[in-house]
C-alpha cells in the first residue's frame, strides 16, 4: 500500500511552489536582493535538482540522477549563481517541476513499506523514506525564500 502521507506532502509542497511561481516574469525570476546571490529562478531550479536526486533517482534506483543539460551546474548545492551566464527560462523550470511531480508521485505509489524502509545511505543510516522526505522538506524551505524575494522585488520596483 502506498504511503499516502508522503504522496500528500509531495503534492502539497510542490503545489505551493508552483503557485508561488505563477505570474513571475523573467526579470523578477532573476532578481537577487542586495547582498544575496540566489534568485527565484535558482530556488525553483534547486528544488528540481534536490528532488530529482533524493526522490526520483533514489526511487528508481538510478546510479545517478538525470538532469537537463547544465542544470546541475546552475542549480545544485555546488552552484554559484554569480558565475552562471546562461539560465533556462522560468517556464522550462516550471515545466520540469510539473513533470517531476508526476514522476515522483508515481514512484511513491509503487513503493512498499519494506522498500521505503530500505537503508540507501548506509554511512548515515538513512532510508529511502528519509531521502524522499528530505527532498520535499528542502523544497518547502526554499518556498520561503521565493516568497521573500517576491516581496523584496515588489518593494524595490514600487509594486
Amino acid at each position: 500500500m502506498p504511503d499516502e502521507s508522503l504522496i500528500l506532502l509531495a503534492k502539497e509542497v510542490r503545489g505551493k511552489t508552483l503557485r508561488l511561481l505563477e505570474g513571475v516574469d523573467e526579470r523578477q525570476a532573476r532578481f537577487a536582493a542586495p547582498g544575496l546571490h540566489n534568485s527565484i529562478l535558482w530556488h525553483a531550479g534547486h528544488s528540481f535538482i534536490v528532488n530529482e536526486a533524493l526522490g526520483v533517482a533514489a526511487i528508481e534506483r538510478k546510479p545517478a540522477p538525470a538532469y537537463p543539460q547544465g542544470w546541475f551546474e546552475t542549480f545544485s548545492w555546488k552552484s554559484d549563481p554569480r558565475t552562471v551566464t546562461q539560465w533556462p527560462a522560468l517556464s522550462e523550470v516550471v515545466g520540469g517541476l510539473q513533470d517531476q511531480l508526476r514522476r515522483l508521485v508515481a514512484g511513491i505509489e509503487g513503493l512498499s513499506e519494506q522498500r521505503l524502509g530500505e537503508v540507501i545511505d548506509p554511512n548515515r543510516g538513512r532510508t529511502l523514506r528519509y531521502s524522499v522526505l528530505h527532498g520535499i522538506h528542502d523544497e518547502a524551505g526554499h518556498q520561503g525564500e521565493i516568497w521573500l524575494l517576491k516581496k523584496l522585488y515588489a518593494r524595490q520596483s514600487g509594486g
